[in-house]
């Protein structure tokens, strides 16, 4: 994995990427590569959270290990499983092979050429990685408890073959939209960073980062929508990734820069509920552009 010495380090390796980050989160990131403690990253959906794990699996050089969570996750979804099918077909040939040994054949059906490495064993046995769980929020409080067990130690104790322990552990991010509050015991065990949406010069300078195909003036004025957007006490306000999305769509057309009416046929790239389009329509976006100097 390569090697990171400071924050500064830190904050140029992830600009090489194209992630963009302040100060702060440089400092809280270097603070979990050092201290080898999980980051916990919280706030609403597509202020890059996600995007932060990957950029960091890209800077260190490390492979990206996702483990997406859902309502009724279990371990056997996230940890490990056995491959039933191989194991079927071992036993019907050796019991063809006239083998009687019971033991023997217990044996060979419980070995790691059978077991199934879900995303949180794949990380222990890949040094090194980078371990996402993201939208730890979506889990219920059973598999963040198992979750909380297993991040202490690195380990994970299989009882037909014994304790797996990481020799180096991965880098640990996990990703909440705080659609429920995550108990204070796996925070306590992190490294915490809140992303708020970001001011209009950050986020013209990650959509001019991710699109360099875009033309500047289009990238502003987009921007300039999505900031008066979020302000609009929408149902779920856009996120930059939404930003991203509505400017790459906006190019795909052809535009070179954006009006009211190109902006309203649009909507869809950026806004996701029908009371958010309708509000949105309600705007004076003309005005908004209009502010921006077109």
């Amino acid at each position: 994995m390569t090697r990171i010495d400071d924050p500064e380090q830190v904050r140029a390796r992830l600009e090489e990427t194209g992630y963009l980050v302040d100060e702060g989160l440089a400092v809280t990131c270097f603070l979990a590569l050092k201290l080898h403690r999980p980051l916990f990253c919280e706030g609403d959906a597509g202020v890059g959270k996600t995007a932060l794990a990957t950029a960091l699996a890209g800077a260190l050089g490390a492979p990206l290990i996702r483990l997406q969570c859902h309502e009724g996750i279990d371990a056997s979804q996230a940890l490990y499983d056995w491959d039933f099918p191989r194991q079927l077909l071992h036993l019907r040939a050796a019991e063809a092979a006239g083998v009687q040994d019971a033991e023997r054949l217990e044996s060979e059906l419980y070995d790691q050429r059978f077991l199934v490495a879900r995303p949180l064993l794949q990380a222990l046995r890949t040094q090194p990685s980078v371990l996402l769980v993201d939208e730890i929020d979506r889990a219920d409080d059973e598999f963040e408890a198992f979750l909380l067990e297993l991040l202490s130690e690195y380990s994970v104790t299989i009882p037909e073959i014994g304790t797996l322990r990481a020799e180096e552990p991965p880098v640990v991010v996990l990703t909440s939209n705080r659609t429920r509050e995550v108990h204070d015991a796996l925070k306590r065990r992190c490294l915490y960073h809140w992303f708020d949406h970001p001011s209009f010069a950050r986020e013209l300078a990650i959509v001019r980062t991710r699109l360099p195909q875009v033309s500047a003036r289009l990238a502003e004025q987009v921007t300039a929508l999505v900031q008066a957007l979020r302000g609009a006490d929408l149902v779920k306000p856009p996120g930059v990734a939404e930003t991203i999305d509505w400017a790459e769509a906006l190019a795909a057309l052809g535009a070179t820069e954006v009006d009211a009416d190109l902006a309203v046929a649009t909507l869809g790239s950026v806004l996701k509920y029908r009371e958010d389009t309708d509000r949105a329509r309600g705007l004076d976006l003309a005005a908004v552009l209009s502010a921006r100097g077109t």
